[in-house]
Formats: structure tokens, sequence, C-alpha cells
């Protein structure tokens, strides 16, 4: 699985590196995303609350955050 480190990354560079992932994928596709700000996390959520695509998030540590995207 291809993972993409926004550490230290703020909004909205890790929301574009999505987009530019998911536009490049196809469906079956997965790939994930670290980042260490609470904000873009919530960005993440609002933005892709989508029937096409199976998200989990998992909070690895305390300020980590692991958000793996499966295309479908």
């Amino acid at each position: 699985m291809k993972v993409i480190d926004c550490f230290g990354e703020i909004c909205p560079i890790p929301v574009l590196r999505i987009e530019e992932e998911i536009k490049n994928a196809n469906a079956g596709d997965s790939f994930m995303i670290v980042v260490d700000h609470s904000c873009v996390v919530q960005s993440i959520k609002d933005k892709y609350s989508s029937p096409n695509i199976k998200m989990k998030i998992d909070e690895v540590m305390n300020g980590v955050w692991e958000i793996t995207f499966e295309i479908l």
C-alpha cells in the first residue's frame, strides 16, 4: 500500500495530495496518508465522505493519524 507522509504539512497540502492520488486511482486501489494536525483530519472527514471512498481513521499515537482510503 502506498503511504503518503504529510508530517508537518498543514491544510491544504495534505488534501491536495489526496486529491491527486484519488484522481489517478482505480477501483480497488488503496493508500494511506499520515498526518499530525487535527485540522487536517477534520478537513479530510468533511471532504471525503463519499459512497465511492471507504475511509478509516486511526490515531496511532497522540496527535498522529493514519488515514486509509480504499477506492470502491
